[in-house]
């Protein structure tokens, strides 16, 4: 089979390789880009671990064949820490004991980021939406919910602070 010439951003870098049209752009991230964060679940796009930010939206890497990312932006977990720190995020996650396995947690950070960066106020239920495509067998969902409150309510902190 003849080889996909694929180019993407991958957390803020480009990307130019020679592919199989056939992988997943789950593959390319995991085998090729070596980007471990980004797990493969179900393989049918129904339990999250393999979400990841493509074009500001979340999307099951699973389900995404790497031609469909050629000149695409491609954000993995990998790529929300600031300067190798955790982002803030990442940190309520910790301080809420939402991390247990850590199987489901990029996934589910992930899709926080989502909401987070289109509302960041959201409501208990928007949150339970939002994360809804991501399963988790370890936590409950009380913690995850949680921390996305949590930074939520930082980033209503730092934007009361910009405008004082």
């Amino acid at each position: 089979m003849a080889e996909f010439h694929l180019e993407m951003k991958v957390n803020g870098k480009p990307i130019a390789l020679e592919v199989d049209p056939g992988l997943r752009l789950l593959d390319v991230l995991r085998d090729i880009l070596h980007l471990t964060g980004t797990k493969e679940g179900c393989g049918e796009g129904e339990c999250g671990a393999c979400s990841v930010i493509l074009n500001g939206k979340l999307v099951d890497s699973c389900l995404v064949l790497a031609p469909q990312a050629n000149g695409q932006e491609v954000i993995t977990i990998e790529g929300i820490a600031q300067n190798g720190e955790p982002d803030s995020l990442q940190k309520a996650f910790l301080e809420a004991g939402a991390v247990q396995c850590g199987y489901c947690t990029p996934g589910m950070i992930l899709a926080a980021k989502v909401l987070l960066d289109h509302n960041s106020n959201p409501s208990r239920l928007e949150i339970s939406k939002s994360i809804s495509g991501n399963i988790c067998r370890c936590t409950g969902y009380t913690k995850i919910i949680q921390a996305v409150e949590i930074a939520a309510s930082r980033i209503a902190t730092k934007e009361g602070a910009g405008h004082a």
